[in-house]
Protein backbone atom coordinates (compact mmCIF):
# COMPACT_ATOMS: atom_id res chain seq x y z
CA UNK A 1 0.00 0.00 0.00
CA UNK A 2 1.74 3.28 -1.15
CA UNK A 3 1.66 6.28 1.41
CA UNK A 4 -1.04 8.22 -0.53
CA UNK A 5 -3.66 4.78 -0.55
CA UNK A 6 -2.60 4.52 3.46
CA UNK A 7 -3.44 8.15 3.73
CA UNK A 8 -6.95 8.05 1.83
CA UNK A 9 -7.20 5.13 4.16
CA UNK A 10 -6.87 6.89 7.23
CA UNK A 11 -8.92 9.92 6.08
CA UNK A 12 -12.44 7.59 4.83
CA UNK A 13 -12.15 6.28 8.98
CA UNK A 14 -12.27 9.24 10.53
CA UNK A 15 -16.36 9.42 9.12
CA UNK A 16 -18.66 7.73 10.25
CA UNK A 17 -20.86 4.81 9.04
CA UNK A 18 -23.00 6.14 5.97
CA UNK A 19 -26.13 3.94 6.53
CA UNK A 20 -26.32 4.97 10.35
CA UNK A 21 -25.80 8.45 9.37
CA UNK A 22 -28.82 8.17 6.77
CA UNK A 23 -31.06 6.58 9.60
CA UNK A 24 -30.32 9.11 11.92
CA UNK A 25 -31.35 12.18 9.91
CA UNK A 26 -34.69 10.51 9.04
CA UNK A 27 -35.18 10.19 12.59
CA UNK A 28 -34.74 14.02 13.31
CA UNK A 29 -37.97 14.06 10.82
CA UNK A 30 -40.26 12.87 13.40
CA UNK A 31 -42.05 14.97 15.69
CA UNK A 32 -41.10 14.91 19.60
CA UNK A 33 -44.41 13.58 20.38
CA UNK A 34 -44.15 10.98 18.26
CA UNK A 35 -40.66 9.46 18.87
CA UNK A 36 -41.48 6.40 21.08
CA UNK A 37 -39.47 3.23 22.48
CA UNK A 38 -38.47 2.31 19.15
CA UNK A 39 -37.54 5.71 18.00
CA UNK A 40 -35.26 5.56 21.11
CA UNK A 41 -33.42 2.41 20.47
CA UNK A 42 -32.90 3.16 17.22
CA UNK A 43 -31.58 6.91 17.68
CA UNK A 44 -29.07 4.92 20.27
CA UNK A 45 -28.38 2.48 18.52
CA UNK A 46 -26.76 4.09 15.53
CA UNK A 47 -26.08 8.33 16.96
CA UNK A 48 -22.31 6.81 18.05
CA UNK A 49 -21.41 6.05 14.83
CA UNK A 50 -23.10 8.77 12.32
CA UNK A 51 -21.81 11.57 10.76
CA UNK A 52 -21.89 14.63 12.81
CA UNK A 53 -21.03 18.63 12.83
CA UNK A 54 -19.60 20.74 15.34
CA UNK A 55 -22.13 23.48 16.11
CA UNK A 56 -21.24 27.15 16.97
CA UNK A 57 -20.34 27.88 19.62
CA UNK A 58 -19.03 24.14 19.84
CA UNK A 59 -18.79 23.83 23.77
CA UNK A 60 -22.39 25.71 25.44
CA UNK A 61 -23.46 25.87 29.35
CA UNK A 62 -26.17 24.24 29.34
CA UNK A 63 -30.04 25.15 31.70
CA UNK A 64 -28.31 22.76 33.66
CA UNK A 65 -24.78 24.39 34.28
CA UNK A 66 -23.21 21.93 32.63
CA UNK A 67 -20.91 21.86 29.88
CA UNK A 68 -21.53 20.21 26.07
CA UNK A 69 -19.90 19.47 23.46
CA UNK A 70 -22.60 20.91 20.49
CA UNK A 71 -22.97 18.20 17.52
CA UNK A 72 -25.51 18.64 14.72
CA UNK A 73 -26.60 16.26 12.23
CA UNK A 74 -25.80 17.15 8.84
CA UNK A 75 -27.86 17.61 5.14
CA UNK A 76 -27.39 15.73 2.17
CA UNK A 77 -24.52 17.49 0.33
CA UNK A 78 -23.43 20.06 2.77
CA UNK A 79 -19.94 20.32 3.28
CA UNK A 80 -18.41 19.72 6.53
CA UNK A 81 -15.80 18.46 9.00
CA UNK A 82 -17.29 14.63 9.70
CA UNK A 83 -17.50 14.61 13.93
CA UNK A 84 -17.92 10.86 14.80
CA UNK A 85 -18.97 10.46 18.50
CA UNK A 86 -16.96 6.71 18.83
CA UNK A 87 -14.35 8.33 17.01
CA UNK A 88 -13.90 11.76 19.32
CA UNK A 89 -15.16 9.76 22.57
CA UNK A 90 -11.63 9.95 24.78
CA UNK A 91 -10.99 13.15 23.54
CA UNK A 92 -14.41 14.63 25.03
CA UNK A 93 -14.18 12.42 27.76
CA UNK A 94 -10.70 13.83 28.78
CA UNK A 95 -12.03 17.55 28.47
CA UNK A 96 -15.14 16.95 30.58
CA UNK A 97 -17.78 17.50 28.59
CA UNK A 98 -21.40 16.13 27.78
CA UNK A 99 -22.34 16.12 24.03
CA UNK A 100 -25.73 18.14 22.93
CA UNK A 101 -27.07 16.90 20.13
CA UNK A 102 -28.92 19.89 17.43
CA UNK A 103 -29.15 22.10 20.53
CA UNK A 104 -29.11 24.77 18.36
CA UNK A 105 -33.02 24.30 18.08
CA UNK A 106 -35.99 25.48 20.12
CA UNK A 107 -35.48 21.97 21.79
CA UNK A 108 -32.25 19.55 21.77
CA UNK A 109 -33.18 16.06 20.34
CA UNK A 110 -30.90 14.43 22.97
CA UNK A 111 -28.34 15.27 25.36
CA UNK A 112 -25.91 13.28 27.01
CA UNK A 113 -24.35 13.44 30.10
CA UNK A 114 -20.86 12.87 31.11
CA UNK A 115 -21.31 9.64 32.59
CA UNK A 116 -23.67 8.50 29.78
CA UNK A 117 -20.64 9.06 27.76
CA UNK A 118 -18.39 6.70 29.92
CA UNK A 119 -21.00 4.01 29.91
CA UNK A 120 -20.55 3.90 26.14
CA UNK A 121 -17.27 4.18 26.53
CA UNK A 122 -16.77 1.19 29.45
CA UNK A 123 -20.13 -0.86 28.03
CA UNK A 124 -21.14 0.36 24.09
CA UNK A 125 -23.83 1.55 25.03
CA UNK A 126 -25.66 4.43 26.56
CA UNK A 127 -27.27 3.34 29.46
CA UNK A 128 -27.32 0.02 31.09
CA UNK A 129 -30.53 -1.14 32.52
CA UNK A 130 -29.41 -4.35 34.37
CA UNK A 131 -26.44 -4.37 36.38
CA UNK A 132 -24.96 -5.25 39.95
CA UNK A 133 -25.27 -1.57 41.50
CA UNK A 134 -28.07 -0.77 44.18
CA UNK A 135 -31.01 1.43 43.19
CA UNK A 136 -30.22 5.00 42.94
CA UNK A 137 -32.60 6.21 45.18
CA UNK A 138 -32.20 3.76 48.14
CA UNK A 139 -29.24 2.96 50.47
CA UNK A 140 -28.03 5.78 50.90
CA UNK A 141 -26.09 5.00 53.67
CA UNK A 142 -24.76 2.18 55.36
CA UNK A 143 -26.63 0.33 58.32
CA UNK A 144 -24.67 0.42 62.00
CA UNK A 145 -24.94 -3.42 62.31
CA UNK A 146 -24.36 -4.13 58.98
CA UNK A 147 -22.10 -6.47 57.25
CA UNK A 148 -20.60 -5.07 54.19
CA UNK A 149 -17.77 -6.29 51.99
CA UNK A 150 -15.08 -3.49 50.91
CA UNK A 151 -12.71 -2.64 48.23
CA UNK A 152 -11.55 -0.37 45.51
CA UNK A 153 -13.20 0.05 42.22
CA UNK A 154 -11.59 -1.57 38.73
CA UNK A 155 -10.62 0.58 35.96
CA UNK A 156 -13.81 -1.23 34.40
CA UNK A 157 -16.24 0.53 36.78
CA UNK A 158 -14.47 3.92 37.22
CA UNK A 159 -11.55 4.37 34.66
CA UNK A 160 -8.74 6.79 35.11
CA UNK A 161 -10.08 9.62 32.93
CA UNK A 162 -13.58 9.12 35.33
CA UNK A 163 -11.39 9.44 38.42
CA UNK A 164 -9.30 12.42 37.31
CA UNK A 165 -12.04 14.70 36.00
CA UNK A 166 -14.05 13.89 39.44
CA UNK A 167 -11.20 14.24 41.35
CA UNK A 168 -10.35 18.15 39.91
CA UNK A 169 -14.20 18.53 40.43
CA UNK A 170 -14.44 17.68 44.58
CA UNK A 171 -11.25 19.40 44.64
CA UNK A 172 -12.33 22.76 43.38
CA UNK A 173 -15.34 22.08 45.60
CA UNK A 174 -13.29 21.83 48.28
CA UNK A 175 -12.52 18.01 49.45
CA UNK A 176 -8.88 18.24 49.83
CA UNK A 177 -8.17 14.81 49.41
CA UNK A 178 -11.41 13.16 47.68
CA UNK A 179 -11.31 9.04 48.08
CA UNK A 180 -13.59 6.35 46.91
CA UNK A 181 -14.22 3.01 47.92
CA UNK A 182 -16.61 0.30 46.40
CA UNK A 183 -18.81 -1.43 48.63
CA UNK A 184 -21.14 -4.73 48.25
CA UNK A 185 -24.01 -5.54 50.10
CA UNK A 186 -25.23 -9.21 50.58
CA UNK A 187 -22.55 -10.57 49.41
CA UNK A 188 -22.86 -13.99 50.33
CA UNK A 189 -26.44 -14.06 48.47
CA UNK A 190 -25.69 -14.43 44.38
CA UNK A 191 -29.42 -13.15 44.15
CA UNK A 192 -29.45 -9.70 46.28
CA UNK A 193 -26.33 -9.33 46.12
CA UNK A 194 -25.45 -4.90 45.25
CA UNK A 195 -22.64 -2.71 45.11
CA UNK A 196 -22.32 0.95 45.68
CA UNK A 197 -19.86 3.54 45.38
CA UNK A 198 -18.73 5.21 48.81
CA UNK A 199 -16.92 8.75 48.54
CA UNK A 200 -15.47 10.55 51.55
CA UNK A 201 -17.57 13.17 52.30
CA UNK A 202 -20.77 14.52 54.78
CA UNK A 203 -22.90 17.40 54.57
CA UNK A 204 -21.58 18.32 57.59
CA UNK A 205 -18.17 19.53 55.78
CA UNK A 206 -20.06 22.09 53.73
CA UNK A 207 -21.29 25.06 54.75
CA UNK A 208 -25.26 24.57 53.81
CA UNK A 209 -27.23 21.12 53.13
CA UNK A 210 -27.48 22.57 49.14
CA UNK A 211 -24.17 22.69 48.72
CA UNK A 212 -23.77 19.28 49.91
CA UNK A 213 -26.51 18.56 47.52
CA UNK A 214 -24.92 20.29 44.73
CA UNK A 215 -21.93 18.35 44.88
CA UNK A 216 -24.11 15.13 44.87
CA UNK A 217 -25.97 16.15 41.63
CA UNK A 218 -22.60 16.96 39.70
CA UNK A 219 -21.30 13.28 40.68
CA UNK A 220 -24.75 12.22 39.29
CA UNK A 221 -23.73 13.61 36.03
CA UNK A 222 -20.05 12.44 35.75
CA UNK A 223 -21.37 8.81 36.80
CA UNK A 224 -23.48 6.22 34.63
CA UNK A 225 -27.19 6.20 35.55
CA UNK A 226 -27.26 2.79 37.02
CA UNK A 227 -24.43 3.94 39.28
CA UNK A 228 -25.59 3.95 42.64
CA UNK A 229 -22.95 6.61 45.28
CA UNK A 230 -23.35 7.98 48.15
CA UNK A 231 -21.28 9.92 50.93
CA UNK A 232 -20.32 8.48 54.22
CA UNK A 233 -17.74 10.21 56.84
CA UNK A 234 -14.19 8.45 56.60
CA UNK A 235 -13.59 7.96 60.06
CA UNK A 236 -16.71 5.38 59.53
CA UNK A 237 -15.13 2.52 58.12
CA UNK A 238 -11.69 1.48 58.64
CA UNK A 239 -9.15 0.97 55.50
CA UNK A 240 -11.94 0.82 53.60
CA UNK A 241 -10.81 4.56 51.27
CA UNK A 242 -8.24 5.02 48.74
CA UNK A 243 -7.11 8.65 47.39
CA UNK A 244 -9.25 9.09 44.00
Amino acid sequence: MSKIEKSETEVKSLFGDLEKTIIINNLMTTPFAERNAQWRADFLRNISGANLKLGNPEVVMSNDNFPYFQLETVSTGENFKAIVLEHQLDAILAQGFGVAINAHLSRPDWVFSYGDLINLKLNNEFYTDKSIFGNPKEHLSIGQDEEILVGQPAEEILPAVLRANIREFLQYEGVKNPKVMLIARNYTDEENVSQDLVFNMIPAQFATQKDFDNIMNTLQWFLPKHYSFFGVDEMAIENGFQPL
